[in-house]
């Protein structure tokens, strides 16, 4: 069964210029450490304030391989500490959704 890691962000509307950049460079390296990146999306009319991710894997199991490769990877290691550095993130939520099929 896949699983979509669907991430909501509650980012500083004053620094999504910073949020973008950082979006921009999981779009590397999410695949690279074995998900499979569905986008990351900003605001653009109504709250300016809230963006989102979605990351798709073939399980759980695949979703926790997939943590402990980014963990080690120089290119997510150096985002995370970009995002730590400038604090555009202000809040973060992961909810896992599997697709309802018929």
């Amino acid at each position: 069964m896949t699983i979509t890691v669907f991430i909501r962000y509650q980012i500083d509307p004053f620094k999504r210029a910073q949020f973008e950049q950082y979006a921009k460079r999981w779009l590397a390296i999410i695949p690279k450490c074995g998900g499979e990146l569905i986008g990351y999306f900003m605001p653009h009319e109504g709250s300016n304030n809230i963006a989102y991710g979605l990351i798709s894997f073939e399980s759980l199991a695949a979703y926790e391989a997939y943590r402990a490769r980014l963990r080690g990877d120089a290119d997510g290691v150096a985002n995370f500490n970009f995002a730590e550095e400038h604090k555009f993130i202000l809040a973060e939520q992961r909810t896992f959704l599997r697709k309802v099929v018929a």
